[in-house]
């Protein structure tokens, strides 16, 4: 019997701070969108804006 390896995608989201450029990446979530703006910095307390969502998958 040959098993197949079970591929996983997990999605993230790339939060860029517009003030200093600060960057965070989290898990995304349902209600994201390319260059909206989500939160405020934990440093600078600037406006975050979403510049990137993207996957990456791993083999089980």
């Amino acid at each position: 019997m040959i098993f197949k390896k079970k591929k996983i995608t997990l999605e993230y989201t790339v939060e860029k701070c517009s003030k200093c450029g600060v960057e965070e990446k989290r898990k995304y979530s349902e209600g994201d969108v390319l260059f909206s703006q989500c939160s405020k910095c934990t440093s600078c307390d600037g406006m975050m804006m979403i510049e990137k969502i993207f996957g990456e998958s791993l083999e089980q």
